[in-house]
């Protein structure tokens, strides 16, 4: 047996698919995600900020928008 990864471009393949299944000339299996496709964004980002004071972050927010203004 040999396994064979697929990119579907045009959902009527995969009627097609489904066909040969129930043939019973190939077996289609849902990959499942794996853990190096997923991004762990908390760890990524997790420090990349100080804790500031709300004021502070006000003052911050409107200069930013004083900017555009």
């Amino acid at each position: 047996m040999q396994t064979v990864v697929i990119d579907i471009i045009n959902n009527k393949a995969i009627k097609l698919l489904q066909d040969l299944e129930l043939l019973q000339l190939i077996r289609v299996r849902k990959e499942k995600q794996s853990q190096a496709d997923s991004v762990d964004w908390e760890g990524k980002y997790k420090g990349a900020m100080t804790k500031q004071p709300l004021t502070e972050i006000d003052n911050q927010l409107n200069e930013l928008r004083n900017e555009w203004e």
